[in-house]
C-alpha cells in the first residue's frame, strides 16, 4: 500500500512539473520576442532572475514571474513575524489556525507582489512592444498575475499532495533546465583533445565541488543537553540528545541575496549622471579590485541576518527550561543564551566564509581553463540544487519509513 501511494505522490509532483515547464513557453502576446531576446541575452540580472524561472524573464511566457513573487513574500512574512508581535502570536501560539493564518496573508502578498512586478514589466518591455497603450498593459498584468498565482498554486499542491517542497522543486527545475544551454555553448570544440583534457578536470573539480557544498549544507555544531533525570551523571551523557546548530543556517539564501545585490551595481551608473561618481561605482564591477571584498561583506551580513531570522537563541534557552533540561556546565537563563548566541555567531561566520570560497571557485576555474561552464551554472544554482536533492530524498526516506511503521502496528 505504501508503495502505492508514494507512487500517486511522485506522479502528483511530475506533472505538475511538466505542466509548469510548458507554460513558460506560452509567450506573452503582443512583444517581438526575438528582439527582446537578443538584446537582454548579455543582462545580468535577467540571467540571474532566469535561474529561477528557467528562462521565463528571456522569453516573457506567462509563467515568466514563476515562483518569484511568492518566495519574495515568503521573506518578508518571514522578516515581519520578527517584528511585528501579533504575527509572531500567530505562529508560536495558534498552532494550525494560525500558520494557516500566516499562509493566507502570505497568498494576498504573493498577490500584490505579482502585480507590482507585471506592471513593471509592461513598462520594461515597451521598446520591443508592437503596440503599447493601456490594452496592452492590463493584459500583460492580468496574465502573468494569473501565471504567478497558478504557480504558487502549484506549489501548494506539490507540497501536500506530492513529494517535497513545491517552491523548492520548482526551482530545482527551473535550474536543471538551464544546464544544457550551458553546456551545449561549450561543446563545439568536444572533440579536440585540449577540450577533452578540460572537461575530464572539470568533471572531476565538479564532483569535488559538490562534495564541499554537501559538507557545508550538511555540517553541524551538536550541543550535547542534560535532562532532569541526568543530573549528577554527566559522564554518563546520551550522545543522541542534542542541539543540531547548522554551519549554514540560511542555506544557499546568504548567497542568493548578495547575488542579487551585486548584480544591481552595474545599473547604479546608469541611473546616476554624475562622471565621479560613476567612477566610483565602477571600482565594485566584477574583475575591479573593491568587487570581492564589497561580494564578502554582503555574504557575512546576509548569513548573520538569515541566521537571526531561522533561529534564535532565547527561544532554544525557554525550550530547554519548559522541557527541565540544560546544556552541562552551563546554567540556565541568560548563561544558556550568551553560550548560544557566542557559538552561533561563529559558526555563522564559518559558514559565511565557506560560502564566499566556494562561490569564488567557479570564477578561478573558469579563469585558469578559459570555459565559462562552471560560471553558467553559477555556485548559487549548485548550492540549490543540492539543498533541494537532499532535503527531497530525506522527505521521501521519512515517508517510506513512518508507511512501514503504520504497516507494522495495523498488524
Amino acid at each position: 500500500m505504501s508503495t502505492i501511494q508514494l507512487k500517486q505522490k511522485l506522479f502528483v509532483t511530475i506533472i505538475i512539473l511538466i505542466i509548469a515547464r510548458f507554460g513558460i513557453f506560452i509567450p506573452v502576446p503582443g512583444i517581438d520576442h526575438n528582439s527582446f531576446y537578443s538584446n537582454t541575452a548579455q543582462n545580468e540580472i535577467i540571467n540571474f532572475l532566469n535561474i529561477f524561472s528557467g528562462g521565463g524573464f528571456s522569453t516573457i511566457g506567462i509563467f515568466a514571474l514563476g515562483i518569484v513573487p511568492y518566495i519574495n513574500s515568503s521573506i518578508v512574512i518571514q522578516i515581519l513575524t520578527n517584528i511585528i508581535p501579533e504575527l509572531e502570536k500567530l505562529q508560536k501560539e495558534e498552532g494550525e489556525l494560525g500558520r494557516q493564518k500566516i499562509t493566507q496573508i502570505t497568498r494576498y502578498l504573493t498577490l500584490l507582489w505579482a502585480i507590482l512586478q507585471s506592471s513593471a514589466i509592461a513598462f520594461w518591455v515597451k521598446p520591443y512592444v508592437f503596440n503599447w497603450n493601456q490594452s496592452f498593459i492590463l493584459d500583460c498584468m492580468i496574465t502573468l498575475t494569473t501565471g504567478s498565482i497558478i504557480i504558487m498554486w502549484f506549489s501548494e499542491i506539490i507540497t501536500e499532495y506530492g513529494i517535497g517542497n513545491g517552491a523548492s522543486l520548482l526551482i530545482f527545475q527551473n535550474i536543471v533546465s538551464g544546464i544544457p544551454k550551458v553546456i551545449l555553448k561549450y561543446t563545439n570544440n568536444i572533440y579536440s583533445k585540449e577540450t577533452i583534457y578540460k572537461f575530464l578536470l572539470l568533471s572531476i573539480l565538479f564532483i569535488s565541488m559538490l562534495t564541499i557544498t554537501i559538507l557545508v549544507q550538511e555540517g553541524k555544531r551538536k550541543i550535547l543537553i542534560l535532562s532532569a533525570r541526568q543530573l549528577g551523571k554527566i559522564q554518563e551523557l546520551n550522545s543522541q540528545s542534542y542541539i543540531p546548530l547548522k554551519l549554514n543556517q540560511g542555506g544557499v539564501m546568504p548567497l542568493v541575496f548578495a547575488s542579487a545585490t551585486m548584480t544591481i551595481i552595474p545599473y547604479l551608473s546608469q541611473i546616476i549622471p554624475n562622471i565621479n561618481i560613476q567612477k566610483l561605482i565602477q571600482l565594485f564591477y566584477p574583475n575591479h579590485i573593491f568587487y570581492l571584498p564589497l561580494y564578502s561583506i554582503f555574504i557575512i551580513f546576509f548569513s548573520y541576518f538569515y541566521s537571526s531570522l531561522v533561529i534564535n537563541p532565547e527561544d532554544i534557552g525557554e525550550n530547554l527550561k519548559k522541557m527541565g533540561a540544560s546544556i552541562p556546565n552551563i546554567r540556565p537563563g541568560l548563561e544558556t543564551y550568551e553560550y548560544l548566541k557566542n557559538i552561533l555567531n561563529r559558526i555563522t561566520f564559518l559558514g559565511a566564509i565557506f560560502l564566499f570560497i566556494i562561490g569564488l571557485v567557479p570564477s578561478i576555474l573558469s579563469h585558469i581553463t578559459h570555459l565559462n561552464v562552471f560560471k553558467g551554472l553559477g555556485i548559487t544554482s549548485l548550492l540549490i540544487l543540492v539543498s533541494v536533492a537532499i532535503d527531497t530524498a530525506k522527505q521521501i526516506q521519512t515517508y517510506i519509513i513512518s508507511q512501514q511503521y503504520d504497516n507494522m502496528m495495523g498488524e
